[in-house]
């Protein structure tokens, strides 16, 4: 019998850990590699790809550790365990106390950590609470996507838009404030009509959990306070993407600085975000070697030339139709080379549409894949079939309604 080496061991034992999602995403990133490997894409290009995403990528690692570490010292837990105490058995209030939870997090902490951090959290809730858990789940997903237009924070292709148009924080809330709006209304009245009603929740009331006492005074003031810094940064104007992964990494920072002195075994290599930014390095170099092959031609056809409204509707429902048959990210990047440099309304458009439109299918977004990944993990069953009819209505319904909205503050 032959002998294998602990290295081998351990390696075969992580390989055993990945699950399908992880298998994807190093497939990305290894063809992407291929690509440049073989000239299918040029090594300029792919540098310049890559220099573009840079401060992305560590404003993205910084913002999930920062995010990790603040549930992990329970702040997610205690808000949202005072949330259904506020509400006092009664579900509108309930409904609405979820809805400002899941969008509060998105907007200042990034659609992926609401898909990651949030979904957890209100399964548990639903749980403790005995509350149906699919209206809860759904809440999460729909506002981890139609809740992230206001800031260039919220989603990593807002910080793409932004520095496209060279729009700041405040610039950029300026011309997103009403889209936003109108997102987040027709995903409430959607929400209610399709998961919170009576006949589809099975309860008339709910009963309020029982307090859980803080672990750890001290890692809960510090990681709350951390938020806090970031998010007081982004109110204070930061925007670019040196200054967002900045600013997160000092937040970040005072996070692990209070986990190595109160719990150092929480700060485990697991922290790190390895697949979010395998996933999106791969997809900057996959892209462009597509786009030299014709992708980019197709989606100057799809989109066109028009910056009025007519092009507006057409740039939006072309992201929303490309991100749910690839994924939001790719569907962004592919749609903005093809967007005309002086098209803001239009290329704005099509950022709704790839934020606001990838609720069909579960690979529309990162933050669903993320997503369905916890509702497998605690064995909620979500109807494919309904999920995939009600976020059609969704897309449809939210780019309709966000595009005038956009179009009436230019």
């Amino acid at each position: 019998m032959s002998r294998v080496s602990p290295r081998t061991e351990i390696l075969r034992r992580a390989a055993g850990r990945l699950g399908v999602l992880d298998w994807v995403r190093i497939g990305v990133l290894v063809l992407g590699l291929v690509f440049v490997a073989t000239g299918v894409l040029p090594a300029g290009t792919a540098r310049s790809s890559v220099e573009r995403i840079a401060p992305l990528l560590l404003f993205l690692f910084s913002v999930i550790i920062l995010a990790e570490l603040t549930k992990e010292a329970g702040v997610f837990d205690a808000i949202a365990q005072r949330m259904a105490r506020a509400g006092r058995g009664n579900y509108v209030a309930l409904f609405l106390l979820c809805v400002a939870f899941a969008s509060v997090t998105t907007i200042f902490l990034n659609l992926d950590t609401t898909a990651v951090l949030l979904t957890p959290v209100m399964l548990a809730l639903a749980a403790r609470a005995r509350i149906a858990t699919l209206p809860l789940a759904m809440t999460t997903v729909w506002l981890a996507n139609t809740a992230s237009l206001l800031l260039p924070v919220s989603n990593l292709t807002n910080l793409l838009a932004a520095d496209r148009v060279a729009l700041g924080t405040r610039a950029f809330a300026a011309r997103m404030w009403a889209p936003q709006l109108a997102a987040l209304a027709v995903t409430m009245a959607l929400l209610w009509v399709f998961y919170w009603r009576r006949r589809m929740r099975g309860a008339d009331a709910y009963d309020p959990p029982t307090p859980a006492p803080v672990r750890d005074r001290v890692l809960f003031s510090a990681t709350g306070l951390a938020c806090l810094m970031f998010i007081g940064a982004i109110l204070a104007g930061v925007h670019t993407g040196i200054q967002l992964g900045i600013a997160a990494t000092a937040a970040a920072a005072v996070a692990v600085a209070a986990f190595a002195v109160r719990d150092r075994s929480a700060l485990r290599p697991t922290l790190i975000p390895w697949q979010l930014m395998v996933f999106v390095t791969g997809l900057f170099l996959v892209v462009p070697a597509l786009e030299r092959f014709g992708l980019d031609d197709a989606m100057r056809a799809v989109i066109g030339g028009d910056d009025g409204v007519a092009g507006a509707f057409r740039a939006a429902f072309a992201g929303a139709g490309l991100s749910n048959l690839l994924n939001n990210l790719p569907a962004y990047v592919a749609g903005e080379s093809a967007v005309p440099a002086s098209n803001r309304d239009q290329l704005l458009s099509l950022l709704i549409g790839t934020n606001v439109g990838p609720v069909i299918t579960p690979w529309g977004s990162l933050a669903t894949l993320l997503w369905f990944e916890w509702c497998r993990r605690w064995d909620v069953r979500v109807p494919m079939r309904k999920f995939v009819l009600t976020g059609t209505v969704l897309a449809v319904a939210g780019c309709a309604a966000t595009i005038p909205a956009l179009l009436l503050t230019g």
